[in-house]
């Protein structure tokens, strides 16, 4: 624990009232085996052990402080036993700082169920079955009181996870952080079934961290590897401090929020969890990364969080700017010989310009990605770097205002 948001920059009432509760929001820091991470911190995805389109040392360049990859994705390619081999993921991608995995939970239902990989924060629409299935789309992903078979979205092939399975593949892979194995929920499923899914990730994580300390003693060779639990319960308030409770008082290293969170209730939910969790144990909230829902996050209390939104905004051509995002295919650009931001830092803006990365796009050439993608990962760092000077500073909602009110205008 640093400092706490409310001692550094008491709120008024008005804002406390707005926040619907008190601000849980401080800075921290997480100490592992291959670095520190002082939070609040964006994590990197870098899904299948690479941020996509960027090299390790470019990550490292910009200031992300850790990396997440994706259990499922590196269980079915290149396979956990060759990382394990290599010396952990960090060795194999070539990256020294902290490492996440998420426990593939998120893979095995998206891709499972054949729905977008962004899961609808939005939509809250019960009325269907519990087992929809995307119009077209075949079931690739099986859930029982056990586990999940799959089918690899690869090649077909099917596969079985089970909370000891992802923890056995999770302890190959060799990440500094791991999660523990959850069945995720949307908010198109019904209540009866969030509280059947609410008592079956339960189970499932005194499954997990019963295999997490046997392998931890059978692998003595290894860094310890900390086990974060997963908090599920989707936009109900009662199974969201049920699930806090209930895992909070299990020896979790930290925690993940995560499943569908509704955008318009995104802080009140995070602050629902952060009532319960126990205060001297790391919070990341899973797969955010847009401004707004940033600074509501750390404001109620998330100390780490991810998304691949970065990367894949960039493949598009769009790119982050203080005054909103744009992209980068207009014609307006192709004679545009200014960086993509003024006064940005990262490798990107020093040297190239909006109409070089234009033209890069415009030919299909694959270094437009890698360009874009560098400037958006330092957007976003930065921007939670400087949020958690802020709180330090004690100008926090100084700083969110102004940075808010400029990104949105």
């Amino acid at each position: 624990m640093g400092k706490r948001l409310t001692e550094t920059c008491p709120p008024s009432d008005a804002l406390v009232e707005a926040n619907g509760g008190e601000f849980l929001g401080r800075t921290g820091t997480i100490t592992t085996p291959h670095g520190t991470i002082q939070t609040p911190a964006f994590i990197a995805v870098g899904t299948k052990a690479t941020v996509k389109a960027v090299l390790p040392e470019s990550i490292a360049d910009l200031g992300a402080q850790a990396v997440l990859a994706n259990a499922y994705h590196l269980y079915l390619q290149p396979g956990p036993e060759i990382l394990d081999a290599a010396g952990g993921l960090g060795a194999f991608m070539n990256w020294s700082g902290p490492t996440f995995t998420d426990s593939g939970g998120f893979q095995v239902m998206s891709l499972g169920s054949g729905f977008k990989k962004v899961i609808d924060m939005k939509n809250v629409d019960s009325s269907g079955p519990d087992d929809a299935v995307a119009p077209g789309k075949e079931r690739l992903a099986h859930i029982d009181d056990d586990g999940v078979w799959f089918k690899s979205h690869l090649n077909g092939d099917r596969h079985r996870f089970s909370p000891e399975i992802s923890m056995q593949v999770q302890h190959q892979i060799g990440a500094d952080i791991m999660f523990a194995f959850d069945e995720l929920t949307t908010l198109q499923n019904s209540r009866a079934y969030q509280e059947e899914s609410l008592e079956r990730t339960r189970l499932w994580a005194l499954r997990c961290l019963e295999e997490h300390a046997a392998l931890t003693s059978s692998r003595v060779d290894k860094p310890y590897q900390a086990l974060f639990g997963v908090i599920q319960g989707a936009q109900y308030e009662d199974l969201r401090r049920k699930a806090c409770r209930d895992l909070g008082a299990m020896p979790f290293d930290g925690y993940g929020i995560g499943g569908a969170l509704e955008k318009e209730n995104l802080g009140t939910i995070v602050r629902w969890c952060n009532e319960e969790l126990p205060e001297d144990k790391p919070r990341h909230l899973l797969g955010i990364s847009e401004p707004d829902d940033i600074f509501t996050a750390i404001e109620n209390g998330a100390d780490t969080f991810d998304c691949v939104s970065p990367t894949r905004v960039a493949r598009n051509s769009a790119f982050y700017t203080p005054f909103g995002r744009f992209n980068l295919s207009g014609a307006k650009y192709k004679t545009d010989f200014g960086p993509l931001q003024e006064g940005c830092d990262c490798y990107t803006c020093v040297n190239y310009s909006r109409a070089y990365i234009h033209h890069l796009f415009k030919a299909k050439e694959m270094v437009s990605a890698t360009l874009i993608s560098i400037h958006n990962e330092r957007f976003v760092v930065k921007m939670v770097d400087d949020a958690r000077l802020a709180i330090e500073s004690g100008d926090f909602f100084e700083f969110k205002a102004e940075t808010l009110g400029r990104y949105y205008s």
